[in-house]
């Protein structure tokens, strides 16, 4: 997704081909969900500018979690007054981000696809999109499962651990959007596969805690799916979820 597209009324999308990152408007304030990478800095102005906004305007950014592609610019947009919003159980990695993630996702299980022309490419991508320079933030406010944050939009916080320990989905009601970060793509980078999915297990702390997780997003109602890579999804949650659980892992 390249931007910023409106995808419905009041929220847009942003980022690359690779990674999504989102703005959700709400009486002319913004917040963020998600931050995208390091390397969207040069863009930010122009893609506001584009919308009838400056980084000031942009009054908290909400993160799904603290992987690099989530984060690159929350110190940005933190120097132009936003608050900067996480689940407490990733809130550390948040502080000092560390090279892996550790359980499905460490470097043994990451081998097998070192030599996949696919997976480089997509590494490679990253790592030109800044990934290798992960963004820190120092004093992040925390959230937890249930919570309704006071920023703009209002969204309610709903916990899917398992991609990472304090991974959280989104769900702005008013909008009709629910931002599941990476607890499901609908574009998977290691096989290419389109429509809603489980990232692959290399990619997650806990493969089994994301599948889990799925029950929670079943009964959320929404009329928009919006991961952190791949297209929106245009039906429901559960609909979704179904197509997960089908899809199985990868």
């Amino acid at each position: 997704m390249r931007g910023p597209v409106e995808i419905v009324p009041g929220v847009y999308g942003l980022g690359s081909d690779l990674v999504n990152w989102y703005l959700v408007e709400d009486e002319g304030r913004l917040t963020a969900v998600d931050a995208g990478l390091p390397g969207f800095r040069g863009r930010l102005e122009g893609e506001l500018r584009d919308l009838g906004h400056e980084p000031s305007d942009v009054q908290a950014v909400v993160l799904t979690h603290s992987d690099t592609d989530h984060t690159g610019l929350a110190p940005t947009l933190r120097q132009s007054g936003a608050r900067v919003l996480i689940g407490a159980g990733d809130q550390d990695t948040l502080r000092r981000p560390r090279p892996s993630k550790g359980g499905d996702a460490s470097p043994v299980h990451v081998l097998p696809h070192l030599f996949k022309p696919r997976f480089l490419r997509f590494m490679g991508s990253m790592v030109l999109g800044g990934a290798a320079r992960p963004a820190k933030v120092d004093d992040a406010e925390t959230f937890g499962d249930g919570d309704v944050l006071d920023v703009p939009g209002q969204p309610r916080v709903v916990a899917t651990p398992g991609h990472t320990p304090g991974h959280c989905v989104v769900l702005f009601e008013r909008h009709g959007a629910l931002f599941v970060g990476d607890e499901l793509c609908t574009w998977n980078p290691l096989t290419n596969n389109r429509g809603p999915q489980v990232l692959p297990s290399s990619f997650n702390v806990d493969t089994n805690g994301c599948f889990e997780s799925l029950a929670a997003l079943e009964p959320l109602d929404a009329a928009v799916v919006l991961p952190g890579h791949g297209e929106p999804w245009r039906d429901s949650p559960a609909a979704a979820v179904a197509r997960a659980r089908e899809a199985g892992r990868s």
